[in-house]
Order: C-alpha cells, then sequence, then structure tokens
C-alpha cells in the first residue's frame, strides 16, 4: 500500500512536545504521528517497534519537561484548592 500525504496543523505547545519527544528518542516527527495515530486508531498502548525506556532515556524526557518552581507549586496548589472550595458539590445521582 502507498503511503498517503497529510498536513495538519498544531497548536504550538503540542508542536514544541513534539519536537522534544522526536529529539530525545532520536526519530523524525512523522514517525512519532504515525505511532499516536496508529495506537489511537488501533486502541494499541504501545508500537510493535517500542524498546524499554532506559535510565538515560527517561532523563533526557525529564529534563525536557517543564518544571514548576516551590513558589509556583504552591501557588499552584493554593489556586486548586480555592477553585475546589468555590465550586458547588455535586448533585446526588441517587436522590
Amino acid at each position: 500500500m502507498d503511503d498517503a500525504h497529510l498536513s495538519l496543523r498544531l497548536p504550538g505547545d503540542l508542536a514544541s512536545a513534539l519536537d522534544r519527544l522526536a529529539e530525545t528518542r532520536g526519530v523524525g516527527k512523522s514517525k512519532l504521528v504515525r505511532e499516536a495515530v496508529g495506537q489511537y486508531l488501533t486502541g494499541n498502548t504501545a508500537p510493535e517497534d517500542a524498546t524499554p525506556l532506559l535510565a538515560a532515556d527517561f532523563r533526557k524526557v525529564w529534563d525536557a519537561l517543564p518544571h514548576l518552581s516551590v513558589d509556583e507549586a504552591t501557588a499552584f496548589d493554593t489556586d486548586v484548592q480555592q477553585a475546589r472550595a468555590a465550586l458547588a458539590p455535586p448533585d446526588d445521582p441517587w436522590a
């Protein structure tokens, strides 16, 4: 079967994450997108040729992720707690 060409637009944050993952895994972005679409359509959780993630590779992925400072994490936690307190309790589905 011949390959089909597909063009798509991604939001900036998703495109950046795709760039980082492709660089970390040492593969092309097209390969990652093909794997993701294949997994989505077939319901598979991992590509057939998936290799175990080694500690060194995990470290690269971890370093590429955004991290919160202690102050940012505390502020985020406070915001979440306040948002939870502001929510009305859910309706009782058994009432």
